[in-house]
């Protein structure tokens, strides 16, 4: 085999004509492999595609039998091709026929042939397909060969991820790009949603493969990757970054792969090989991402996850890619795919066109969760994997019912969901049909349904839900989804709106609940070790008295001649009521002494979230004309578990004996008090945990809209009484062993209860 340098710069330009011409996708298959043959001096180039039965099918050759095209095949992991594609590593042999895994085809003629190298063919580091060159010769293919045709690989990966082969593929067959496949993940909120894949952090695609000028593009690269370097220092130098931690050894993961030589070494050879600085970073990144999947180390695999996001920055440096998917543009019946998301960035996106959203992290009880559930929005979390399998426009379908995520469905089982969502749309035209039924108990007790709220877009629902009113309105919502500070007059006209809108109905308005996880965009915190213990809700908000009063002055001036239900969140001590109330009545004063109307009716309310709270009950009752129990985060620090990691976050059943024992012991105390209490957190969300929360005494839950009809189904048909009854029996035994949960299973079962 001659000397390549210079060769595959040639044969690249060559590629790039032979893919610009109108050629039918046989013939422009047939001609890439003599080019390579040709510039490569072999006897033989095959391309061998996989297909969604897990086959690699000979599409091409030259040299070998032409009629084996299409005939000869391979099993994944069988033979040599079937090993590369396998291993998504190359193979380089000098005699083919004495490797362990060799396999002869007498369809294809190759015995005569002793020297083998074969290149997966890669996209994103999932193997598409196998190419091959072979010689009669025994000996070894250079590196530099090797290197080259694994830049030739890539043109054929982009040939396959267009669909082009379609055309030439058998029918009743698909190519594996194209193939369904099913993930399982965590059902976060039931529903289902058939749509389009939208990747939230969509993978830049690479369209200008081959260069013009390898020093410029190598300029071009040190450019981006000085760049890359400096954004990395400014993150490690900044003073809210703190000096130790975890993120801390992130970013530093991330500086040491940005000054790594053999990087950048990489990354200059496929350049010269005849690479634009991007598709050498995406040649380079899909490499080692093929290699590291196969680890079964979770470190190493996490380093991989930090090695893919700083090489994608670093195409975003080379591309000039701003930003995501906007409204223009956007498909109607959107399915999001993240790794990972906050709650502002779920809003980001156009409601109506969201139809699900499917999440390899999180936990139930995450921020852009309980958004998304406000939002009515299907999701599913702890798809491993889903992100790289996806590309953005695939068809899928989220069954948040049973959780999981189907790829590219074929027809049938798309026609028999779309089936299972008309049977779901007859299900809640019933609940919707019980919207005007009293929520009164088989006994005879009344329970107020209320729905939590945020947003605008969620007060139509008010009506469509048979709500009683609004028990949390989170009015952060509004601050995590502007770009700047919303300015008091749009405050004001904000709150205006929503009590307008809720037409006379009850909203529970809640002050600014931002720190932790909520992060505003204009608001510029610090770097926490442990942020849901930190500086957040009330503690921010009484650091920043401005802050707080701006926001109690707007709604104060918004309930004008009309009731206002405020309540203060993440209270540890009653004190801290004490100085909100100073500061309400301050505001209070300063109206009044301008003119301006004020509520006829005012009520001072705390969130019951912290567990210190417990010892100081009556003192806190009788501090407050009301209290509302926020369940997520009581529960998180009652059990010592992070809600946001999945490891912990399911480890502890919230129906179980400690926590409901903590709630009654709430219930009881509200009682004794003569305070009305609520229940806001998720838990009221489902019928069996609503029903809990009823049989230990609650009587004013708040939830989801979308969950107001199944739990009013449910109590409806629900002796209370009985319940408590049954319920403080195994309460009250410290020896009982049944769980709790499966003591309301069967109280429902034998009491006709829907759940």
């Amino acid at each position: 085999m001659r000397d390549l340098s210079g060769g595959p710069r040639v044969l690249l330009r060559r590629l790039r004509e032979l893919m610009a011409e109108p050629l039918e996708p046989q013939e422009r298959l047939d001609r890439i492999v003599r080019q390579i043959a040709g510039n490569m001096v072999a006897e033989v180039c095959s391309v061998y595609v996989l297909r969604a039965d897990g086959v690699l099918e000979l599409y091409a050759t030259e040299g070998l039998n032409r009629e084996a095209v299409h005939l000869a095949q391979l099993k994944m992991g069988q033979g040599l091709v079937g090993t590369i594609a396998a291993s998504a590593q190359p193979l380089n042999l000098s005699d083919a026929q004495s490797h362990p895994a060799f396999r002869y085809l007498p369809e294809t003629g190759e015995e005569i042939y002793h020297s083998f190298l074969g290149v997966p063919i890669l996209r994103t580091g999932r193997s598409l397909g196998v190419l091959v060159v072979q010689n009669k010769a025994s000996r070894n293919y250079r590196e530099e060969e090797v290197e080259a045709l694994e830049t030739t690989a890539m043109v054929l990966a982009e040939m396959i991820a267009t669909g082009e082969l379609k055309k030439i593929t058998k029918p009743g067959l698909e190519l594996d790009l194209t193939r369904s496949v099913t993930v399982d993940g965590d059902t976060y909120n039931d529903g289902i949603g058939l749509g389009y894949v939208v990747l939230h952090e969509p993978r830049i695609v690479v369209t200008n493969l081959l260069n013009e000028d390898a020093e410029k593009e190598i300029r071009r690269l040190a450019e981006a990757m000085g760049s890359l370097r400096i954004s990395i220092d400014d993150m490690l130098s900044r003073r809210d970054v703190s000096m130790e931690g975890e993120h801390r050894e992130v970013l530093e993961t991330y500086r040491m792969f940005a000054h790594d030589q053999g990087w950048v070494r990489k990354l200059e050879e496929a350049i010269r090989n005849g690479l634009t600085a991007e598709a050498a970073v995406e040649k380079v990144q899909s490499d080692t991402k093929a290699r590291m999947m196969r680890l079964t180390d979770p470190y190493l695999r996490e380093r991989m996850h930090d090695f893919e996001d700083l090489a994608n920055r670093l195409l975003r440096q080379l591309t000039g890619y701003t930003g995501r998917t906007t409204a223009e543009g956007f498909p109607s019946d959107a399915i999001i795919l993240a790794r990972a998301m906050g709650a502002a960035e779920l809003l980001d996106y156009p409601r109506s066109n969201v139809r699900g959203l499917v999440l390899e992290e999180g936990a139930v009880t995450s921020h852009v969760v309980i958004v998304a559930r406000a939002m009515g929005i299907p999701v599913i979390g702890q798809a491993a994997g889903v992100v790289a399998l996806a590309e953005n426009g695939d068809a899928v379908i989220i069954d948040a019912d049973e959780g999981h995520v189907h790829l590219r469905p074929m027809a049938d089982h798309r026609r028999s969901y779309e089936e299972k969502v008309r049977f779901r749309a007859r299900r809640q035209e019933q609940f919707r049909a019980l919207r005007a039924v009293e929520p009164v108990t088989k006994d005879g007790q009344r329970i107020a349904l209320m729905m939590n709220a945020g947003l605008l877009v969620d007060l139509p629902q008010l009506s469509e839900s048979g709500a009683e009113g609004i028990g949390l309105f989170r009015t952060e919502l509004q601050f995590m989804i502007a770009s700047t500070m919303p300015k008091a007059e749009e405050q004001e006209q904000f709150y205006r709106n929503v009590i307008k809108q809720a037409a006379g109905r009850t909203v529970t308005f809640r002050t600014l609940d931002i720190g932790g996880d909520k992060v505003v965009p204009y608001f510029r915190g610090h770097e926490e070790e442990n942020p849901a213990l930190g500086w957040r809700a009330i503690r921010l908000s009484l650091d920043r008295p401005g802050l707080l009063r701006t926001q109690l002055r707007a709604l104060l001036k918004a309930s004008a001649d009309t009731e206002l239900k405020l309540m203060v969140p993440m209270v540890t001590e009653v004190s801290e009521l004490k100085m909100v109330r100073e500061l309400l009545q301050k505001e209070v004063q300063h109206l009044s002494r301008f003119g301006h109307g004020l509520p006829r009716k005012l009520q001072f309310g705390a969130m019951l979230e912290v567990p210190a709270l417990l010892w100081q009950l009556d003192e806190l009752m009788e501090a407050v004309d009301f209290v509302s129990v926020g369940s997520n985060d009581l529960f998180q620090f009652a059990m010592a578990v992070d809600r946001g990691n999945a490891r912990v976050s399911d480890r502890f059943d919230p129906l179980g004996k400690p926590f409901l024992r903590i709630l009654r012991d709430i219930v009881r105390g509200a009682d004794r008090n003569k305070t009305p209490v609520t229940l806001c957190g998720e838990l009221a969300s489902k019928p069996i945990s609503a029903m809990a929360l009823l049989g230990i005494g609650f009587r004013s839950i708040s939830m989801s809209p979308a969950s107001i009809g199944p739990v009013k189904a449910m109590l409806l048909g629900l002796d209370v009484g009985a319940l408590t009854k049954a319920m403080d029996e195994v309460l009250d035994d410290h020896h009982a062993l049944m769980p709790m949960r499966e003591v309301l299973a069967r109280f429902a079962e034998s009491h006709n209860i829907p759940l």
